[in-house]
């Protein structure tokens, strides 16, 4: 096999300025898309948790169109159709002294859009796994529901949302790769630039193959050590001296649990 280790290692240890705009883009994107996501899915829940119809039917028409249908198409139609369409264009835009093109706005909307759906998902789920007693207790202290919430129900539910969260934000830096359809040059579509001029396309592919195991890896470290932060309060908690509370661990042993 005609494989050049030289090729590698160079590409791999000292990567090129059009591999490192292409990783820093990966990652940039990633981080916007999973933010506006979360933010979308978060209202989206809230709205799907709703007995009004009006707020109710739209998001479960929402999450019904995203989780039914391609990411691709999703990615494309937005860019593309809609221009083709003379319904909207992306135009490049000055966003604090940098341009931001357009292909790069509708890459993060399109994943964005995409996450939101799968979000709202996790997050009813979340929501509903806190303990019914837990609104009763808000109401009856005369919180409103905003309050009720960001008090009381959302910080028992992250516990719940952070490991399918951390999952979803996996899945999205490997989805960036999607976006190279409509020209944004991410990490796949920066290899593609370099394998048209060297043609070693084995050795280039598996180096963006391995800086996605590197990213991925590196996210799952930072996973776990948010599971194990926001988990601590699922502990036993030990009673203090001189006091009459027990910890739920210790009430367990009294009983004989």
């Amino acid at each position: 096999m005609n494989f050049n280790w030289d090729v590698f290692w160079q590409y791999l240890l000292q990567p090129s300025g059009v591999y490192l705009t292409g990783l820093w883009l990966t990652c940039l994107i990633s981080v916007l898309a999973m933010a506006l996501g979360c933010v979308l899915g978060l209202a989206a829940a809230l709205m799907r948790l709703s007995h009004n119809p009006l707020l109710n039917l739209p998001v479960r028409f929402y999450v019904w169109l995203m989780r039914g249908t391609p990411l691709l198409v999703q990615i494309v139609f937005l860019y593309t159709a809609l221009a083709a369409g003379g319904i909207f264009r992306f135009e490049d835009v000055e966003l604090f002294g940098l341009v931001v093109p357009g292909n790069i706005q509708a890459a993060i909307i399109a994943l964005g859009l995409n996450e939101g759906a799968y979000m709202a998902e996790i997050i009813r789920a979340g929501i509903g796994a806190v303990d019914k007693g837990q609104y009763e207790a808000g109401r009856s202290l005369g919180m409103t529901f905003a309050k009720l919430m960001r008090r009381i129900v959302l910080p028992q539910a992250f516990r719940v949302i952070v490991p399918p969260l951390g999952n979803e934000f996996n899945v999205m830096l490997k989805n960036t790769t999607l976006v190279s359809v409509i020209g944004v040059q991410e990490l796949l579509l920066s290899t593609q630039m370099v394998t048209s001029a060297t043609f070693r396309v084995f050795e280039l592919y598996l180096v963006v193959a391995i800086y996605f195991l590197l990213l991925t890896t590196l996210w799952g470290f930072f996973q776990r050590w948010l599971e194990a932060r926001f988990g601590q309060s699922d502990r036993p908690v030990p009673p203090a001296a001189g006091s009459r509370m027990f910890g739920r661990g210790t009430l367990k042993l009294l009983r004989g649990r």
